[in-house]
């Protein structure tokens, strides 16, 4: 059985904090939706949302930090199917098919956010708040398959670098960079190495 998943719960926080949040949120999204990421800036955040600018670096740290929090903030939606969704992606199907599943949910979630992705590297701090929800998931999986030799401190590690450091670099959502094929070949290569990686260990046959 799969060790139940809690990352998708933001930490409890008093109301006032909470009312902040939200609003930085929502104007950061109006910022981005203005003008793009090279808009969005500590100065201009405080500005627009009528805080503190020392509010905004509690809660957010650096730059990076704004773009991270957007992002965590997009990805309970993706985290909620991961948790009670239907399978594959949800429980109820083998792990291999999980993985492969998760993958291409993950793909497809950077492509339709990657300029905020790749503007929140750096966005947890030196130290990082969490594992990355990548790390955290493909661990849980790969922990339920028997992987005789495999490092499972180090392997989900390296995988989860695998499914996400080349989405970081090339523009999925650029038509002109291929678009929907562009992000189909990432598909189509994170389900061969899964496949490899994880050999006969319980994928269904396709």
């Amino acid at each position: 059985m799969s060790t139940p998943l809690t990352w998708g719960a933001p930490p409890p926080e008093r109301a006032d904090a909470a009312r902040n949040r939200r609003l930085l949120l929502a104007t950061a999204r109006e910022l981005l939706d203005e003008a793009g990421p090279g808009c969005l800036t500590m100065d201009r955040l405080a500005e627009r949302s009528g805080l503190g600018k020392g509010t905004v670096f509690r809660r957010f740290g650096t730059r990076a930090g704004i773009f991270q929090a957007l992002l965590d903030d997009s990805e309970r939606t993706l985290q909620h199917r991961i948790l009670s969704g239907p399978p594959p992606l949800g429980p109820g199907a083998p792990p291999v098919d999980r993985l492969i599943a998760y993958g291409c949910a993950r793909i497809r979630f950077l492509a339709e956010n990657q300029e905020v992705a790749r503007a929140a590297v750096g966005g947890r701090g030196a130290g990082g708040r969490r594992p990355p929800l990548s790390e955290i998931h493909i661990r849980v999986l790969l922990r339920e398959l028997e992987l005789p030799g495999a490092d499972l401190d180090l392997l989900p590690a390296q995988l989860a670098s695998a499914l996400e450091g080349p989405l970081l670099r090339q523009p999925l959502g650029d038509p002109g960079a291929g678009g929907p094929a562009a992000t189909e070949r990432f598909e189509t290569g994170w389900r061969y190495l899964v496949e490899r990686v994880c050999g006969d260990n319980g994928a269904t046959a396709r």
